[in-house]
């Protein structure tokens, strides 16, 4: 009796060992198929993004590099930039049709503003592996690479916290130097548009930097500033809290530093010139952001001495507006120095505002996104580019630009 029942036992746990062998190997089998479709609509996605037509301006402005590194563009007209943000490229054989879509959402918008140059403030990739298929962040970077150069318009990026989540392949650092490959930065291919460049090393981020554009009188007219706004803090690595970083204080400096020498510039060559003027792209938005829609929200959705609201709305729900979780004085160095007349974010993808908060203007660039909120795919409101517009004097406005029926914001 003893035997059978041990004869049962082993039946059993050989049968048991067969079903974990046959689920290893549906499991294994599953991971290799999606990892080659993953490989092949890369491919093919790239091969697309090599496709586009170029869309340069018979006319375009071509930068060079000044005496501080920076590329400048020379213009005695207006100078058009268009921002887009948060595009979401998954960059595998899930996301491969929505990835399609955002190449040819960002087509449209360049063909509809013809900008003299792109911004992208962040979240180029979305390596999520429920989304995309892929634990990848650099495919989806070598898809929008590919894609931008093929456009022809000199363009550029801010780093988002998709672009380098805790689980992707490839750090921060290494991303931010694929923009500096020789295949892709303009600096080392005059066929490439990419202008990013990484910033001074003993600066915390990667991509503190400015674009310049000038007048033929050699005065920078607009210093438009680039900065790395981060990420995740410690302690929720992987943004499931959604608590994310601030821009840091060595950054704040850096940033002030640069201003008064872009304006000292300015002045040996006209010292009767006023405090030179700039604009700010990052990601994540400030602390401000949360502070201007909260008292405009409270004052039952009307101007206040403080705010003034010039077009758009919020559409996230819960904190609305999901800032660094820390206090930063960039704002408050941004007030005392008076150059900066505006800052442009993403992050949010449902937030399209624009207001002017304190003189400052504070604005959400319309998202392109088809990938990472559940049903964003089919909402159309928020989906767009931002426009904006620098006149020879210095000032700007802009506008956001609707992509499903080419719609003006405001």
């Amino acid at each position: 009796m003893a035997k059978k029942e041990k004869a049962k036992k082993v039946k059993r746990g050989i049968k048991a060992l067969i079903i974990i062998a046959i689920i290893i190997g549906v499991i294994g089998a599953t991971v290799g198929s999606i990892f080659i479709a993953t490989v092949v609509e890369v491919k093919k996605n790239i091969k697309l993004a090599k496709s586009y037509a170029s869309q340069e301006k018979d006319d375009a402005l071509v930068p060079t590099l000044d005496e501080n590194g920076y590329w400048t563009f020379t213009t005695d007209d207006e100078f058009v930039v268009l921002q887009l943000t948060d595009i979401h490229i998954g960059g595998g054989s899930f996301s491969s049709r929505k990835d399609k879509m955002a190449m040819k959402a960002i087509s449209e918008l360049v063909e509809t503003s013809r900008p003299d140059l792109i911004i992208v403030t962040g979240d180029i990739a979305y390596p999520v592996p429920f989304s995309s298929g892929s634990f990848n962040n650099l495919n989806p970077t070598k898809i929008f690479a590919n894609f931008m150069n093929s456009l022809g318009v000199f363009w550029t990026v801010t780093l988002g916290n998709h672009d380098s989540e805790v689980y992707s392949y490839y750090s921060r650092e290494e991303i931010a130097k694929y923009y500096l490959d020789k295949d892709v930065n303009y600096a080392h291919n005059k066929n490439a548009r990419c202008l990013y460049q990484i910033g001074p090393e003993d600066v915390d981020g990667y991509g503190n930097y400015f674009i310049n554009v000038k007048n033929s009188q050699g005065i920078i007219t607009q210093a438009v500033m680039m900065m790395d706004s981060h990420s995740y803090i410690e302690g929720d690595s992987f943004g499931i809290k959604w608590r994310y970083d601030n821009i840091h204080q060595n950054q704040i400096d850096w940033y002030a530093n640069e201003i008064n020498k872009l304006d000292a510039q300015n002045k040996l060559i006209d010292n009767e010139s006023p405090m030179i003027k700039s604009l700010a792209f990052f990601h994540i938005p400030l602390q401000e952001y949360l502070l201007a829609w909260t008292e405009y929200m409270e004052n039952d959705y009307k101007d206040t001495e403080n705010v003034k609201l010039v077009y758009g709305g919020a559409g996230e729900s819960g904190k609305i507006v999901y800032c660094g979780v820390y206090p930063d004085k960039m704002f408050e160095t941004m007030l005392e120095l008076g150059s900066t007349q505006g800052i442009f974010v993403g992050h949010d993808h449902l937030n399209n505002f624009s207001l002017d908060y304190k003189g400052i203007r504070l604005t959400y660039g319309m998202s392109i996104d088809y990938l990472a909120y559940m049903g964003i795919s089919k909402k159309v409101e928020q989906r767009g580019g931002t426009v904006i517009t620098i006149t020879p004097d210095g000032s700007f406005d802009c506008y956001g630009l609707r992509l499903h029926d080419k719609a003006v914001l405001p």
